[in-house]
């Protein structure tokens, strides 16, 4: 019998617990004995209870607390509480097709993977237009990029999400980077990769992600992923790739020939002035025009015509990208009002280290790595210095 274990990090996720945790459980997989290891950050919203009320129907589920109430710290809760030989990183805002583990079972026996993810499929977290232009901008090649784990290929890839691990690798790295509120997945995936392992995306099973329900609350999602970009590459600068900073070159040029604008108006240079102007309003042009193709094609493709509507939703989605980039790169505190569930929770958290990321770098990755393996087999302890 294979031992299995889902790692679920989790905090204040009412409306999405249920469903994502379910579709674990009903997992298709014989010969897999499999448990659910559900990691609370201290819900507050019912969270708790919702899971307390499934382990009693279910053994299998187990739900374990994370003091530190950040992802990473709930990953490597997970890999310590588990004995089994894989391990499945998911995500409480998706729900799995009932083949998910069985199928990233067989495509790592079969490619000699360490890790291996199956598709995601974006869905949209209601019926309004709000919700649905939400889903499109994530979806777009444009938004995202052709390499985003979202429109990417099925084959052996740079990351994966939802990904099915095989233990014993992730253990031998000391888990995930407990500094990184975010992107400790891309971390993990590039020092994977680093050591020889390899990563492989699967279109033979698939799993279903519930998009943010609205262009502001996408903006608020796109902000905070480019701010820890920056953070990212303080700790792993091979973590990120080109991608992932093209929405700051994007802001930094437009902002740049504005500001040059206006200082050529100070300087009574009108000419030079328009010309710069003008080139600014053609960088946002530019944009407008690829984001109108790409929302003609979505349009075409769904049979309706909100995905009109598409460029200047991606215009927004690059732009607060790139400004969440910018502002972590000149060293601006990040401050949000508070949205969602469990996110004002977790502000102070992120905000700390960030500061903390801001003033420091890794120089011995080799002792760091040490240090969280030991960390990792035997006890939780606190992020490192």
């Amino acid at each position: 019998m294979m031992m299995v274990s889902a790692v679920m990090a989790v905090r204040d996720e009412i409306g999405w617990i249920e469903r994502a945790v379910t579709s674990v459980l009903e997992q298709d997989a014989p010969g897999v004995d499999l448990e659910v290891l559900v990691v609370d950050g201290g819900s507050t919203d019912g969270t708790r209870e919702v899971l307390q009320e499934l382990s009693a129907r279910d053994p299998r589920l187990r739900v374990l607390d994370n003091p530190h109430g950040l992802t990473p710290h709930a990953f490597n809760t997970g890999l310590r509480e588990s004995t089994a030989d894989y391990v499945c990183i998911l995500g409480s805002h998706a729900s799995y097709d009932r083949d998910y583990v069985r199928v990233c079972l067989e495509e790592l026996e079969r490619t000699g993977a360490t890790g291996c993810s199956g598709r995601v499929i974006l869905e949209p977290a209601g019926d309004s237009l709000a919700a649905q232009l939400s889903a499109w901008t994530l979806g777009s090649p444009f938004a995202s990029s052709g390499r985003s784990f979202r429109t990417a290929p099925q084959g052996f890839a740079d990351t994966i999400p939802y990904p099915v691990f095989r233990r014993q690798p992730l253990v031998e790295l000391g888990g995930y980077n407990e500094r990184l509120a975010r992107n400790q997945d891309n971390d993990m995936n590039q020092r994977l990769r680093a050591a020889g392992h390899r990563l492989y995306l699967t279109w033979r099973t698939s799993c279903r992600y519930r998009a943010q329900p609205g262009p502001r609350e996408l903006m608020r999602y796109a902000y905070r992923n480019g701010y820890w970009n920056f953070l990212t590459v303080r700790e792993n600068r091979r973590a990120m790739r080109l991608r992932h900073f093209m929405p700051l070159l994007f802001v930094a040029c437009v902002l740049l020939l504005g500001l040059a604008a206006l200082a050529a108006v100070a300087l009574g240079d009108g000419t030079l002035a328009a010309v710069l102007a003008l080139l600014a309003a053609a960088g946002v042009g530019l944009h407008l025009a690829a984001g109108l193709a790409e929302g003609i094609r979505t349009a075409w493709r769904a049979r309706r015509p909100g995905p009109l509507l598409l460029p200047a939703c991606i215009l927004g989605f690059h732009a607060s990208y790139g400004a969440g980039t910018l502002a972590a790169l000149l060293g601006l505190r990040r401050r949000e009002p508070r949205q969602g569930q469990g996110q004002a929770h977790r502000e102070p958290q992120l905000a700390e280290l960030g500061e903390r990321l801001r003033d420091h770098r890794v120089t011995d990755h080799h002792d760091e790595q040490a240090a969280g393996e030991d960390r990792l087999r035997g006890h939780p302890g606190s992020p490192p210095p």
